[in-house]
């Protein structure tokens, strides 16, 4: 008998992937690739030098793991690579980024099946 929490979080990770995402564009450099994605956001608390705390706010995208792959096998975010998410005739950009030196993106799961990208809003395009 295989592991009961993992064979859940994969039924639970298939229903999100279906039932509550949306496609959007993975771009790093000249290559890209359309890929269903979550939205979602996190909040980051950061101290500055006089101690006021600065709260900021980024929209994230949950991606499958296997998903990011431009055909050289799965590739991880790294900061600079940029999210296009289209809502009717407007295109927003958002670059992969995390504020005060936390890693831009997370592992939204214990097995590693999908991603918490962490970006921030860039660009619109109409």
């Amino acid at each position: 008998m295989g592991d009961l929490l993992e064979q859940g979080a994969a039924f639970l990770e298939d229903q999100r992937h279906r039932h509550m995402s949306r496609a959007v564009v993975y771009q790093r450099g000249a290559d890209s690739k359309e890929v269903q994605a979550t939205i979602g956001k996190t909040e980051f608390e950061q101290a500055d030098d006089a101690g006021l705390i600065h709260r900021t706010e980024s929209r994230d995208f949950l991606i499958r793991t296997s998903d990011l792959d431009f055909g050289a096998g799965p590739i991880l975010p790294r900061a600079g690579d940029r999210v296009r998410e289209t809502v009717d005739a407007t295109v927003f950009v958002y670059e992969v980024n995390a504020p005060g030196g936390q890693p831009p993106f997370r592992f939204s799961d214990p097995y590693r099946k999908s991603l918490r990208i962490h970006t921030k809003h860039i660009d619109t395009e109409t």
